[in-house]
């Protein structure tokens, strides 16, 4: 008895309904009399799997078999469907067989409204960070790469590619780092030059992500944006600090580190930005397009 198969004539029941002893041979590549041995080895596992002779027999599952031998509820169906299909970007044929497996199951139908797909659009149909990440995690070895550290340094890890984090709209790599001997949260964008080693490892327990200690202090901000870059600012700040004008304008208040970055991640803005206090951060960025300037003096 192939159980492979069995499972196989329940889908594809739930699937069609309705079919026959010779469409079940000739997809399975068996005898239509190994057909019958498996149908009756499935009524004496208490698979409701009646035939019936005729012009309009055939093989048939009673209609009432999947919910009477499901115990999910439909909600908790319509979940794991969904979850399957949230993942489908990381085990594109492991998902999607499951997936049909269990809507056949389940007989619910699901609309395809939710795609995952984890390739920036620049870079379609390469190896993305993401996928050779997930390669070294699911293999179990070691990847080599270059990162830029929040100093401005650029070196050289060696790690053990544990986990995949998604945090505050960013993908974030938790590995040990056999540079550091220590646990160690990369920020997948700043990462170089990913190779995957030759050299496997044992993986070990992760440790809880801790959050990141704030070593400087707050300042409370208060934003003038343009309405031409409305759209950034919707993407990068908290809906409820944003306070949209009736020109279009928007008014951000909003407290943030007082450190280095903070004037250079201000002026990406550009002319859509401005600073209505505090008044020293003005100042601070003054200077900084001073010397922006300066960059691009041109002699008569």
């Amino acid at each position: 008895m192939n159980n492979g198969r069995l499972f196989g004539i329940i889908y594809h029941l739930l699937n069609t309904k309705r079919t026959t002893s010779s469409e079940l041979a000739e997809l399975f590549e068996v005898s239509k009399r190994t057909i019958y041995r498996d149908l009756n080895a499935l009524s004496s596992l208490g698979i409701p799997v009646y035939t019936e002779s005729g012009r309009n027999g055939g093989v048939y599952l009673l209609d009432q078999f999947v919910l009477n031998n499901i115990l999910l509820s439909k909600k908790e169906q319509e979940n794991l469907l969904l979850a399957l299909k949230g993942i489908e970007s990381i085990t594109p044929k492991i998902s999607q067989e499951a997936y049909s497996k269990l809507q056949s199951l389940f007989k619910l139908p699901f609309d395809n409204w939710l795609e995952v797909d984890f390739s920036p659009w620049y870079r379609e149909g390469k190896d993305t960070p993401f996928e050779l990440l997930k390669s070294g995690i699911l293999d179990k070895k070691q990847i080599e790469f270059e990162y830029i550290g929040s100093t401005n340094q650029c070196e050289k890890r060696i790690c053990n590619p544990l986990k995949l984090v998604f945090k505050s709209q960013t993908w974030y790599l938790q590995a040990f780092c056999t540079n550091r001997e220590d646990f160690r949260i990369f920020k997948i964008n700043r990462m170089k030059s990913i190779r995957i080693r030759d050299e496997s490892f044992e993986p070990i327990p992760i440790p809880k992500i801790a959050a990141p200690k704030m070593d400087s202090k707050h300042i409370s901000l208060s934003l003038a944006f343009s309405k031409e870059i409305l759209y950034r600012v919707f993407d990068e700040f908290d809906h409820a600090d944003i306070t949209v004008q009736p020109d279009g304008t928007a008014i951000v208040s909003i407290a943030m580190p007082d450190q280095n970055w903070l004037v250079h991640y201000l002026l990406s803005y550009g002319k859509h930005m401005r600073i209505l206090s505090p008044d020293y951060l003005k100042l601070r960025l003054k200077h900084e397009m001073d010397e922006i300037l300066s960059n691009y003096s041109i002699r008569d």
